[in-house]
């Protein structure tokens, strides 16, 4: 989740049983993205010595679109930190898949349709994480059950269900469906450790579904964004003007998201469909808790 997970988040994640995943393009630069995997690990490491239970692994998202200059050394950053998996967005996982996959490396590509999902197949990647219409940020355009199904026909590895999913009932429904996992990212966002400001946690909690506006005014891509956030930049979310070429540079520059004025991901919201479920701002741990007993209760048709 861009500008929002961070070692805290992620290491909570992992450390409830969780697979925790940040985009690296969340660091400043690849350096500080080293300093950022090496203290993650090390947290980890402590938390299994502790406990005697491992903790479930990191998982950072390579962006993999040809606008990012930052790919080769992200990547290289990966690799080095030995990353037990890893998920690529944003276009085709193909540039990246042998140097991960020689290093041992689990990879899932981000699929918004079954072309490109075909395609990722194709590469040899070992999971598809399915970008539903229910996605934050950018997003798919397919139903989740005919996606699923039509994935299904073709592919039995690893799928994975983006979008919509805020409790353990949902999880459960995609399992049936034929998802081995299921991805949550808005009930995320609304958690004390997120990277969130307060401000985006309260919209959260306080909009409903149809508060999240699908548009290309922000990224170039089709993208679901909270539209009380659109307003409160200043401006009309019935008139926004539509973004050129996808370029992923000018959203990862440092000195770019210092920048006083109203940005996209900074002060423009992202949400999925599953900002229906945020109701409160529990902790990672609370919510992965919370989460796994309506998992059950589902799963034994309670």
């Amino acid at each position: 989740m861009f500008l929002v997970s961070g070692p805290a988040l992620v290491t909570a994640a992992c450390r409830a049983g969780v697979i925790g995943s940040f985009p690296t393009a969340n660091c400043r630069t690849p350096d500080e993205l080293k300093q950022w995997l090496a203290g993650m690990n090390d947290d980890l490491a402590r938390a299994a010595d502790a406990t005697g239970r491992a903790p479930a692994p990191l998982c950072p998202n390579l962006i993999v679109h040809r606008s990012n200059p930052r790919v080769p050394d992200d990547l290289a950053a990966v690799i080095a930190a030995r990353m037990p998996m890893v998920i690529t967005s944003v276009g085709s996982p193909e540039p990246v898949l042998k140097p991960l996959k020689d290093a041992g490396c689990l990879v899932l590509a981000d699929v918004a349709s079954v072309r490109h999902a075909e395609k990722a197949v194709a590469a040899g990647v070992d999971g598809l994480v399915l970008l539903t219409a229910g996605a934050g940020g950018q997003t798919g355009w397919a139903n989740p059950f005919a996606f699923v199904r039509a994935v299904r026909a073709f592919w039995d590895g690893i799928v994975v269900m983006a979008g919509g999913m805020s409790d353990g009932h949902a999880i459960r429904a995609a399992e049936v469906l034929g998802c081995d996992l299921a991805y949550m990212g808005t009930r995320f966002i609304a958690t004390r450790e997120s990277l969130a400001k307060d401000g985006y946690k309260d919209m959260l909690v306080k909009s409903r579904l149809d508060d999240v506006q699908l548009t290309r005014a922000f990224t170039g891509l089709e993208t679901n964004m909270l539209r009380p956030s659109i307003e409160a930049a200043g401006l009309d979310p019935a008139n926004l003007p539509q973004r050129g070429a996808i370029d992923i540079s000018k959203d990862i520059n440092a000195a770019e998201r210092d920048k006083p004025n109203p940005k996209r991901w900074k002060d423009i919201w992202s949400a999925g469909h599953a900002v229906s479920g945020v109701a409160d701002v529990p902790s990672v741990a609370e919510l992965v808790e919370r989460t796994a007993r309506e998992y059950e209760a589902a799963r034994q048709g309670a």
